[in-house]
């Protein structure tokens, strides 16, 4: 497995990292012991980083992980754990906290679940509109030295929080949505974090199967948190569709699937980028591990890129409201 290591100060970790958000039902019911077998693959075939939510099933993707770890070598594995989100009862979102006593209050959590002594990458989901930046990061800094965490990241924020953020203590990498349909860190952020020496892990690379090659509608179950996304809407997706068509047909002329080149695509971006591919089947996993034998060549990606034109997708990444709460979009 090829490595690539998380900005200056951060780890080396596998070139592909797995999401595992899937697994705690965002995208309808999950079948928990394909969820761990799909772990247990990725870990076999070298995959090293595992990203998560404390959110995420409000805790069952971390006791998931838990689980599907128990037993490794510690040191054959890094865990990111974002945190922050609010939920209640009815599955509501209810904003985010990133008070200091707050993130000591979700680290603890999370180790619990996880089963874990420390979590290698932490980060605060969204940006805390109440809580300044430095507060947070440096809470989580004493955390650092206290051992529970190992590094320090941050998520869906903009150039100028990433800088005050890093002034309080060396940042390893910014999760951000990256896709050949969702290009919006090439505005900014992506040279910020070049700048500062700080990788990204880009999520969202299929642009949640949107362009994964096997999209269709009938594959929205109950509880499937696309069916509000806007690119997904009936009389958008359509024309989203359609470049995913013009994608499939230069991934045909190279021998490999939509979602291989799509993937082959964000790792063409830059060394400092590791895609996380949403996998919660094995199936879904062994094919975008395919992407890592597929080189592109400039004619290659000129190729891509006619095919997929930047900001040619219709419809916003997040519905307006959630939008609000992204810095990175400011």
């Amino acid at each position: 497995m090829e490595q690539r290591t998380l900005g200056r100060s951060g780890p080396a970790v596998s070139a592909i990292g797995l999401g595992c958000m899937g697994m705690s039902g965002m995208y309808g019911p999950s079948d928990r012991a394909e969820s761990i077998a799909t772990i247990h693959a990725a870990l076999d075939a070298g995959v090293t980083l595992l990203d998560t939510g404390d959110f995420y099933g409000m805790g069952h993707n971390e006791m998931l992980i838990g689980e599907a770890v128990a037993g490794r070598p510690r040191d054959s594995y890094q865990v990111s754990v974002k945190f922050g989100a609010l939920r209640d009862a009815d599955n509501g979102w209810n904003g985010y906290d990133a008070r200091p006593i707050a993130v000591k209050n979700f680290l603890a959590y999370s180790l619990r679940r996880l089963g874990l002594e420390h979590i290698d990458i932490y980060r605060p989901a969204r940006l805390d509109p109440n809580v300044p930046i430095e507060d947070t990061i440096g809470t989580i800094a004493d955390m650092v030295k206290a051992g529970h965490v190992r590094h320090i990241g941050l998520s869906e924020v903009g150039a100028a929080t990433i800088r005050r953020a890093a002034a309080v203590h060396p940042i390893v990498d910014l999760q951000v949505e990256y896709s050949l349909i969702s290009r919006g860190i090439e505005d900014g952020i992506l040279a910020t974090c070049r700048e500062l020496g700080i990788a990204v892990t880009a999520y969202g690379v299929l642009s949640r199967g949107l362009i994964s090659g096997h999209w269709n509608k009938d594959i929205q179950a109950p509880g499937d948190f696309r069916a509000a996304m806007p690119r997904f809407q009936q009389g958008i997706v359509e024309a989203n569709l359609r470049l995913v068509d013009a994608l499939r047909r230069s991934a045909q002329a190279r021998g490999v699937s939509v979602a291989q080149i799509a993937v082959a695509w964000v790792l063409a971006q830059g060394q400092d980028i590791v895609p996380l591919i949403g996998a919660r089947r094995r199936d879904q996993l062994t094919e975008a591990l395919g992407a890592l034998d597929v080189k592109l060549s400039g004619n290659d990606l000129a190729d891509i890129e006619r095919a997929v034109p930047k900001g040619a997708a219709i419809g916003g990444r997040y519905a307006p409201a959630q939008l609000q709460h992204l810095d990175s979009e400011r």
